[in-house]
């Protein structure tokens, strides 16, 4: 099903959360704008993503913050009161979502598939984009590209950064500097990796004439996570947690030579810049949730996880459960990816990726 946007004058995006998935998002957003580039679009976006992509260009944003409790509702309805726009693309399947798109006025409501809509998303929308078996994320965003006619859907990212930021960056790390930047934090405790490891792996880039750099957010476990990984590491690891913003952060990941993460946001912030990515991956499939340009750099075990759980088919996105995963990598095949990895920017012939995962 594809609708025509020739004639259309506005779109409204709603994706609220989390990080990586608007990283996912703006390649669908800008494979829009590069065919329609008229069309005026809007996107109903959450208080802390819209810290990294507020200087997008061609999009008015709409903050919804979830930390207003219900209030946050009669903000956005406030905020969109006498708008109607020609086209929803409804991109969150969240209950709070669902709740939110209520507040926006649109003739054509496109959502997921009847198999994706989920938290009541098929009863707020009146289109639906098409099925998809196994997609990653991205992938999954691109079919609302695909479903309004768009025709170049190979994933291209332009994230502003302020001079300011980018100068920042420069200045911690100079061009040409070997640096492994290390964002050793998940969103959920359970999927870090283990201190001592990281710190082996950051050992391991230092002897081989890398700068290491440990980033992060400002939260206590995010600080707790760095402190354990120096009291296991060489002292000339770096520790820059909680003293970037996300923009500052980007410019960082832009500058790096190699980052080193699990699932989390800014292994996929550094997938927009263009830099190669060591993913850690035991509770979630990578080839749904992983650094969608370089999946062949994941360590993974989730296969592994997820066979010890469940028996014959698996639905596509099931996640692993249990708090000790990420013990289960080890640090050799991290060390043979980030070898690999090293040669390649060296100029040497690419190497085949380890056989660490089925991807």
């Amino acid at each position: 099903m594809s609708l025509n946007l020739q004639t259309a004058h506005s779109l409204c995006l709603l994706r609220l959360s989390a990080i990586g998935d608007v990283c996912h998002a703006v390649a669908m957003v800008q494979a829009i704008q590069r065919q329609y580039p008229d069309l005026k679009i809007t996107w109903v976006i959450g208080k802390v993503e819209y810290q990294l992509l507020k200087h997008l260009p061609g999009v008015e944003f709409v903050i919804f913050d979830k930390s207003q409790g219900w209030r946050s509702y009669f903000n956005l309805r406030r905020a969109l009161k006498g708008r109607r726009f020609d086209l929803l693309l409804h991109m969150q399947v969240a209950l709070r979502a669902t709740i939110a798109s209520l507040a926006i006025s649109a003739k054509v409501r496109l959502g997921f598939d009847r198999a994706r809509a989920k938290e009541g998303q098929w009863l707020v929308t009146n289109r639906r984009v098409e099925p998809l078996a196994t997609p990653h994320v991205l992938e999954g965003f691109m079919g609302f590209a695909k479903a309004v006619g768009v025709t170049d859907l190979k994933p291209k990212w332009e994230i502003p950064v302020p001079v300011a930021d980018t100068e920042f960056a420069r200045q911690l790390i100079p061009d040409g500097d070997k640096i492994l930047v290390i964002c050793a934090a998940a969103s959920k405790a359970e999927r870090n990796w283990l201190p001592e490891r990281y710190a082996q792996v950051a050992d391991h880039a230092l002897e081989k004439g890398y700068r290491v750099l440990l980033c992060g957010g400002p939260v206590p476990i995010e600080r707790e996570l760095a402190e354990a990984i120096l009291s296991h590491g060489d002292p000339r690891i770096e520790n820059q947690v909680g003293k970037t913003s996300l923009t500052q952060l980007l410019a960082l990941l832009k500058q790096a030579s190699i980052v080193l993460a699990p699932d989390t946001g800014p292994a996929h912030m550094a997938v927009t810049q263009g830099t190669p990515v060591i993913g850690l991956y035991a509770h979630s499939n990578p080839g749904r949730t992983g650094p969608y340009t370089c999946l062949d750099s994941v360590v993974s075990v989730y296969d592994q996880a997820i066979a010890q759980q469940h028996s014959g088919d698996v639905p596509w996105g099931t996640r692993a459960k249990g708090e000790h995963l990420m013990e289960m990598i080890q640090v050799a095949p991290v060390l043979a990816e980030f070898d690999r990895l090293t040669q390649a920017s060296a100029g040497d012939q690419v190497s085949e990726p380890q056989q660490h995962a089925s991807h």
